[in-house]
């Protein structure tokens, strides 16, 4: 089933804008959230079929939050991207740990960010 809703997980509101603007260019419908917490609960009351998740975030970050719904029976069907600033091959060997499909470092690049998710 190809993703139509996308739930973009970031504390940044210039992030937000600027993934949600490509998203929305690229056909898909976009729910925001500004942190972990929020995250976890509209990933619960949305069921989106993609979440974009930030790392680092006040409170819960996106390991947290990532391995919270990757773990919960109600959104584990849900494939998560990380998008962070974090770009050592640790944390991404991390990021995948917690349950994520795949792992972008910001900047992310429009064209790539738009592949990974046509190719889920």
């Amino acid at each position: 089933m190809p993703v139509k809703k996308i739930l973009v997980v970031d504390d940044s509101p210039t992030e937000r804008h600027f993934l949600s603007e490509l998203l929305i260019k690229g056909g898909y419908q976009v729910i925001t959230a500004e942190s972990g917490e929020e995250g976890i609960a509209k990933a619960k009351s949305e069921l989106p079929d993609l979440v974009l998740m930030d790392v680092v975030m006040p409170g819960l970050n996106g390991y947290q939050a990532t391995r919270t719904l990757t773990r919960d029976e109600k959104t584990k069907h849900i494939p998560v991207i990380v998008c962070t600033s974090k770009g050592q091959e640790t944390d991404k060997i991390w990021g995948l740990r917690q349950g994520a499909q795949d792992y972008l470092a910001k900047p992310i690049k429009g064209e790539e960010l738009l592949a990974k998710i046509a190719a889920l």
